[in-house]
């Protein structure tokens, strides 16, 4: 595809949409259901995915779509890892949603040659948006509508800022990967907005153990690839897409 960069003003207007319409359900006494996997799923989940699928097949026509929604239904196009696909959470953080901690996001990636080639990701509770595509061309927008470059800060020599998970974490895990770092400290968030805070350099690591899906990963790991950052795999490889069931391995992603 052409320049990605001019696709991120209407993909970004896309999230904002979605984003309103999960809000105006966040206002409500809304009902959270269980999926086969046991996870929660809401009708802001659905609605928001029902608004950004047929756009995204309108500005890109030809392009498939993997979504969560519609995988958990069964609706899943064939990926072979060569042509370019998107991945979609419509929103990321259904367990936060139902907390209503404002920890939830939508998310949107495109991925090209099995890597994140672009991704935007909003906080609709929050009023942030951050997004990218390619080296260099990460921004964020805060809630007053103000655009800032952002770009993973260089990695200290003491106190690094490592980021997990508020519901969905692993204490033995963390803490015996953490025992090589005695001096950092600890930040909790949900959804992909721990991917954001590497981004923009408020957070140093993101060490993830246990299990994700491509979908909640894709964006923002455009947005940190974008920054200057990358996600490996604990073996050292790079976290690939398009993998058999949409499963990610544990990860770790890293700033500057």
């Amino acid at each position: 595809m052409d320049d990605l960069v001019t696709l991120l003003p209407p993909l970004e207007d896309l999230a904002r949409r979605a984003g309103a319409v999960i809000m105006e359900i966040y206002g409500t006494d809304f009902v959270a259901r269980a999926k086969a996997d046991a996870s929660p799923v809401t009708e802001a989940d659905e609605r928001a995915e029902a608004i950004i699928l047929p756009e995204l097949a309108r500005l890109a026509p030809g392009i498939a779509i993997v979504s969560e929604e519609a995988s958990a239904a069964g609706h899943t196009p064939d990926i072979d890892g060569a042509q370019p696909f998107w991945l979609v959470d419509p929103l990321d953080g259904t367990k936060e949603f139902v907390k209503r901690n404002g920890d939830f996001t939508v998310n949107i990636g495109l991925i090209i040659g099995g890597s994140p080639a672009l991704g935007v990701v909003l906080a609709p509770a929050r009023g942030l948006l951050w997004s990218g595509a390619g080296r260099g061309t990460a921004s964020a927008v805060d809630a007053h509508g103000s655009r800032r470059a952002i770009a993973c800060r260089p990695r200290p020599a003491r106190g690094a800022v490592v980021v997990t998970s508020r519901s969905h974490n692993n204490p033995a895990a963390l803490a015996a990967w953490m025992a090589a770092f005695p001096e950092a400290t600890l930040d909790f968030a949900g959804s992909s907005l721990k991917f954001c805070k590497v981004a923009e350099g408020s957070a140093d690591f993101y060490p993830r153990f246990g299990p994700t899906c491509e979908w909640d990963t894709a964006a923002g790991h455009a947005v940190l690839l974008a920054a200057g950052g990358h996600i490996e795999t604990f073996g050292g490889k790079p976290l690939a897409y398009a993998k058999p069931g949409f499963l990610n391995p544990d990860f770790l992603a890293c700033g500057g």
